[in-house]
């Protein structure tokens, strides 16, 4: 073999690594990728149940049996939590809507994934839904976190509850 057979045969190896580690480099990325969407999904799955469990109950504590006509019948801004008789760490004892405030919970049931679940819940205006009101108002703004160590952001999951009563 003589001097440009060996060179060439050398060039020829070095573009076949290069494709080599490209192919690969594409793969990892592609399967990153696919893992980071799978675990948005769920985590997505997660806090929409979350939301709807949620939706299911009284907007405050004193509407779970009365119906409001003023805001000064709601809950104060600073005691939206779980009442007495209410196990925080137990949504089944829950009544209303504000019990979630604070309320955090590990799902370890996917097999691919642990995931934190965090609630928060405030009053905001219907005029500027994203700026915590410090008085009560007719409007609550559930916050779903769903994180984990898997994924790669925090899922944000926010919605309005409104409180309307018909005569």
């Amino acid at each position: 073999m003589n001097t440009g057979q060996t060179l060439m045969t050398v060039g020829a190896m070095l573009l076949l690594s290069i494709l080599i580690l490209r192919v690969n480099n594409t793969f990892l990325t592609t399967s990153t990728a696919f893992m980071n969407t799978k675990f948005d999904i769920l985590a997505t799955s997660i806090a929409t149940s979350e939301m709807e469990e949620i939706s299911k109950l009284a907007f405050d504590q004193y509407t779970a049996s009365n119906p409001a006509t003023s805001l000064s019948q709601l809950t104060a801004p600073g005691n939206l939590r779980t009442e007495s008789g209410e196990n925080p760490n137990d949504p089944s004892t829950f009544n209303d809507i504000d019990d979630y405030n604070g309320y955090t919970r590990i799902d370890s049931t996917m097999p691919s994934a642990i995931f934190k679940i965090r609630c928060t819940v405030n009053y905001v205006a219907s005029t500027t839904p994203n700026v915590i009101s410090t008085s009560a108002t007719w409007n609550k703004k559930i916050t779903i976190y769903v994180s984990s160590i898997s994924m790669m952001d925090t899922l944000k999951l926010s919605t309005i509850y409104s409180y309307w009563y018909f005569r």
